[in-house]
Formats: structure tokens, sequence, C-alpha cells
């Protein structure tokens, strides 16, 4: 098992425990930081970060990426430092990653190429992961996947109530969207220590609507810096994705023996009722001409 995953196993173990036993757990997280405080410079950052979107697969690219030798894992693949945890501060996040020592070694050495990255896709959904990126790390590349919208709210519907986040139908659900949503952006983007877990749960539709994120995070970034993968060319040839995702972070190419599906769930229904998808078609529509149109890429989602 890889080191870093060992420490983030470690670390679960002890805030489960944690959990019961607030004051203890008070003391110890405030230990915990005046100790990434001293520690952390000597870890890196990352190169690269997997920022979009929910349900797009981004847990099995990165899976398959932390395979290649020259890519380490971080201690887990979502660390959420620039969405939720940002007040932590940049010490605690290092601490996610290999030491300057890991990386020093393998580069001067064993002579080879040394990356890390996360995967954390509510960052390009969230409003302040961009400026709080680009004021830490300016120079990272970022990989997006985007998978067909309603597809993608419809795996997201089902991962929810799988969880039991969610008990209404999936059309219910669309409709009480706006209601269940209503506001927490704004008071996200007006409080930034302030976090919606009903935005993050419930926001089927609007996580689909790509372009006004993209937009956004390529006019704040230089487009050579982001890689967009559709989903669907993924599932259906991962070998050739992952190999052109290796070309995108300068890594020479690695074949896998086996390119697993990650979080692949069945689900009881697994059709959308044509109606409701017909609507839906419609509803993104705009959307997804607006999108093609910026890429310059037309995607098969009609």
């Amino acid at each position: 098992m890889n080191l870093n995953k060992k420490i983030y196993k470690q670390k679960t173990t002890i805030r489960h425990y944690l959990k019961k036993h607030q004051k203890l757990q008070k003391l110890a997280s405030s230990l915990y930081l005046k100790y990434c405080y001293m520690a952390g410079p000597f870890h890196t950052l990352p190169n690269f970060l997997i920022v979009g979107f929910p349900k797009c697969g981004t847990t099995s690219l990165y899976e398959y990426l932390i395979q290649h030798p020259s890519i380490h894992s971080a201690s887990g693949k979502e660390i959420d430092y620039f969405d939720r945890l940002y007040e932590r501060g940049l010490s605690w996040y290092r601490m996610s990653f290999p030491t300057n020592f890991t990386k020093r070694n393998n580069e001067t050495f064993l002579k080879k190429p040394f990356q890390t990255g996360e995967a954390t896709p509510r960052y390009m959904v969230h409003p302040h992961s961009l400026d709080r990126i680009k004021t830490d790390l300016p120079n990272a590349k970022f990989i997006v996947l985007l998978r067909n919208p309603i597809e993608r709210a419809y795996s997201h519907f089902n991962m929810n109530f799988k969880n039991d986040y969610e008990y209404r139908t999936f059309e219910d659900a669309l409709n009480h969207e706006e209601k269940r949503v209503e506001g927490r952006y704004e008071k996200m983007k007006k409080n930034e220590n302030y976090y919606s877990w009903d935005y993050d749960l419930y926001a089927y539709l609007e996580h689909g609507k790509y372009v006004d994120k993209l937009k956004r995070w390529m006019n704040a970034f230089p487009k050579d810096q982001f890689l967009i993968i559709q989903s669907e060319e993924f599932s259906k040839d991962p070998s050739k994705i992952y190999n052109e995702t290796l070309e995108f972070l300068g890594l020479p190419k690695y074949n896998l023996k086996h390119y697993k599906r990650y979080k692949q769930r069945e689900y009881k229904d697994k059709n959308i009722d044509p109606k409701l998808r017909e609507k839906l078609s419609e509803y993104f529509k705009p959307y997804n001409d607006e999108l093609y149109e910026f890429l310059g890429k037309k995607f098969d989602w009609d």
C-alpha cells in the first residue's frame, strides 16, 4: 500500500475515535495544526488537480494516474482544501503530499520524473476555489472531465439515493432543486468560511451547466494549463485517454494491465423516463451549444 494511503487510513481511524470525544478532538486538532505549521514546508505541493466535475469519472482517472511510476498519490483522492477546508492553511494542505526529500530522491538519484496531485471535482463548482488556487498554485495543470449532463445528474441522484441523502424520485428532486439550494451558492460566496452540503448534494441541474464554470476558469489561467476530457470517450477507450493525460502532464506513456471502473454502481432503475429525458435535453441544449462553441468541439450528447 502507498505510504500516503497508509497515513490517510490511520488518520481516518483516529478521526472516528476522536468524534466520540469532543474535548480530546479539539485538543488534537489544535496540536495537529501546530505540527502542520512546522512540518508542512517539508512537503511538496501538487503539480496537477482534477477539478471537475462530480460523477464524471474523476475517481477512475485519478486511480489510473497514481499507478504511473512517476506519479505519487496524495493521502487521499479528494483533499477538499480549496473548497471547504481552506482555513486550515497551506501547511496543512502540504501534509497531504509526499515530502520534498521524496521528490529530490526521485529526480536526482533515481533520475525519474516526479509529480503528485489530487482530485476534488467540487473545486470547479465552488465560488472561491478558483481564486484560492490562483494564489497558491498558479502554475498547476488542471484536468476537467465532462459527461452528458443528463447522465451526470442521474448518476449524482442515484449516488445520493443509495447513500440515504435522497428520498425523492429523480423528477421530483429536479423539480425541488431550486428551492433546496436557494441562496446556498450566494451564501458561500459572501462567507468564505461557510460550506453548503445542500448545494453539493442537490444541485443536479446546476452542476451540469459546465460552460459558465469553464469560462470563468479558462479566463483566469492560460488555456494550455487545461485538459478537457469527454467522459464518454474515457469510458470507451480508457487507455487512449489515460495516455493523452500523461502526455498533457509531460510524462512518458504507460499502459496498465487493467482499467477497472472505480465507484461504478449498479442501480435498481437504470433508465430515465423518455419524456423526462426529452425535457432535460431541451433544458441543457443552450448550455451545451454554448459549451461546444467555446471549446470548438461538439460532444455527442444529443
